[in-house]
């Protein structure tokens, strides 16, 4: 069993009771409903019969209790479907929302190799469509008893009029659920192909529109707008192949509801209309009762596609503690390490590697062995979370997310208080301007700090690193789109906090003035 099966199943399993009322209502939905149709069709068609005798018949013929009876039976199938859509869907919810965290701790810890295959269409794909299949499984969970209940009504109202009408009904429900399951096969291939082109399509989308304004000057709109449309033409064709598989099994479900109505008048029309009549209905609710059950077997192959693609995604949850060094040595070369609290200056060409060796001391690139040591530990042979706790990161191309500036500096600690946050800011340089700002930290920033300039961005960015708690600062161009006078700001005020924290210093930069804060140099050479 897959680890989100069992998460699911674990999930499920917290909302039993739920489920198991959703199923006692949806059964007593399709019973009400069988009987209700039934029970009218005789009634009316009796009413009738009993008016054309006479008025003596007419007079002896009993309407309200059958009345009576029709309107309570309309009563509970309607309080019972509401009551059924509340259970089930809210513990169809319910369990999807405990999963959806799992998923992205899953997709966070994803192997370096596995991670980079993955594109980030396909992850919005998997997590939004994948998941809403899944979520509709658990909504149809009480189907099967329904569809049982249903038949149980119906060969029940259909036997009054014979023994040969409830085995019709009988045969029938079961023909067309097994015909429904050969007809759905092809759904699985058209149902992972659809799946495959809407992530690929997102992620087409949300790459050209961040080039929009280049693909506007180049004169490029077409050629996107052409790609765009290959990729909507590919979705577009597996949809209509999943439509046309649910197609052949709507009309599979018509065909047997007026076959069975048909059978089953044939074989009760010398017990009498009103006997027929209620057969015939009870037969035809019967069927049609099935739909639940049909749509979730419809259903199958796309959740099984679900539960395949989530799966790739979801690894186990490291729930370890890091091993942390106290004060932990830093080495490029075995017998050359950098104590804690020394600065080295990782320099060379661009594209030389700098960012790579960078990424690499965080586990976030695949790690040969001899590229670094960790207190005289292979960092290859180190535990992730044990390099991350070193190490407080400023990253080359650091991304801001949608939120404030609170929001954007509580990713490094969720618990820092605002003191500490305007600490982290006069060391970046960017108190006075965030105080400036209409909102100060709950100034909202836009996507990815649009709404900043591009040195904003950095400095809240720096800010942010230093807000982690780590023996070692990683700083990768930090000062990147700054001004001279700004970055000699930043520059100074770290030099300051260097020496008020002790903390180390691996620095990759090509300006010189930020490089002067390192005693120790480290040059990286073009491979």
């Amino acid at each position: 069993m897959t680890n989100l099966a069992v998460l699911i199943a674990r999930e499920t399993a917290r909302e039993r009771r739920t489920l198991v009322r959703a199923a006692i209502l949806a059964s007593l939905v399709t019973a009400a409903s069988v009987a209700l149709l039934g029970l009218s069709g005789w009634f009316i068609t009796a009413a009738a019969l009993a008016g054309a005798a006479g008025a003596a018949a007419a007079m002896a013929f009993n309407y309200m209790l059958p009345s009576a009876t029709i309107r309570l039976l309309a009563i509970v199938r309607t309080g019972a479907r509401y009551g059924e859509a509340l259970a089930s869907h809210a513990a169809a919810l319910g369990a999807v929302a405990r999963v959806r965290p799992a998923i992205f701790r899953g997709v966070a810890a994803l192997p370096i190799r596995q991670a980079l295959a993955v594109t980030s269409g396909d992850v919005t794909a998997r997590v939004v469509n994948d998941l809403t299949a899944i979520e509709h499984d658990l909504v149809r969970r009480s189907a099967g008893p329904a569809a049982l209940s249903a038949m149980l009504s119906g060969g029940a109202l259909a036997g009054i009029g014979g023994l040969l009408p409830a085995v019709i009904i009988a045969a029938t429900a079961a023909g067309v659920l097994m015909l429904a399951r050969l007809i759905v096969r092809p759904l699985a291939a058209h149902a992972s192909a659809a799946q495959a082109h809407n992530g690929a399509l997102k992620q087409r989308m949300s790459l050209l529109l961040e080039s929009a304004p280049e693909l506007r000057c180049f004169g490029l709109e077409q050629s996107a707008a052409a790609e765009i449309r290959r990729e909507a033409d590919a979705l577009n064709a597996a949809q209509l192949a999943c439509a046309d598989v649910h197609a052949r099994i709507t009309l599979l479900h018509v065909a047997a509801i007026g076959g069975s109505a048909a059978a089953v008048f044939a074989l009760t029309a010398p017990a009498g209309a009103p006997i027929a009549a209620m057969a015939v209905l009870a037969a035809a609710m019967t069927i049609d009762g099935l739909a639940p059950l049909i749509r979730r077997i419809a259903g199958r192959a796309e959740v099984a596609c679900a539960h395949a693609r989530l799966g790739d995604l979801l690894g186990e949850a490291d729930t370890a503690a890091p091993m942390r060094f106290a004060a932990p040595t830093v080495a490029f070369e075995p017998d050359a390490a950098i104590a804690h609290g020394g600065r080295m200056a990782i320099t060379g060409a661009s594209g030389s590697g700098k960012t790579t060796l960078i990424e690499s001391l965080l586990s976030l690139r695949s790690v040969k062995p001899r590229t670094a040591w960790l207190d005289g530990v292979d960092i290859a042979y180190v535990a992730p979370k044990t390099l991350r706790a070193a190490f407080a990161w400023l990253p080359q191309d650091a991304a801001l997310i949608s939120g404030t500036v609170r929001d954007n500096l509580l990713m490094a600690d969720p618990a820092a208080s605002d003191d500490a946050l305007w600490a982290v800011l006069a060391d970046a340089a960017m108190d006075a301007r965030v105080l400036a700002m209409p909102d100060g930290l709950d100034t909202w920033v836009g996507e990815n700090g649009e709404r900043l300039s591009g040195g904003e961005r950095r400095r809240i960015a720096l800010a942010r690193a230093y807000l982690r708690p780590a023996p070692w600062l990683l700083l990768d161009e930090p000062t990147e789109s700054l001004d001279a006078e700004t970055e000699a700001q930043v520059v100074r005020r770290l030099e300051e906090r260097l020496r008020r924290t002790g903390q180390g210093l691996l620095l990759a930069s090509h300006r010189s003035l930020p490089q002067g804060l390192c005693s120790q140099r480290r040059s990286v050479e073009l491979a």
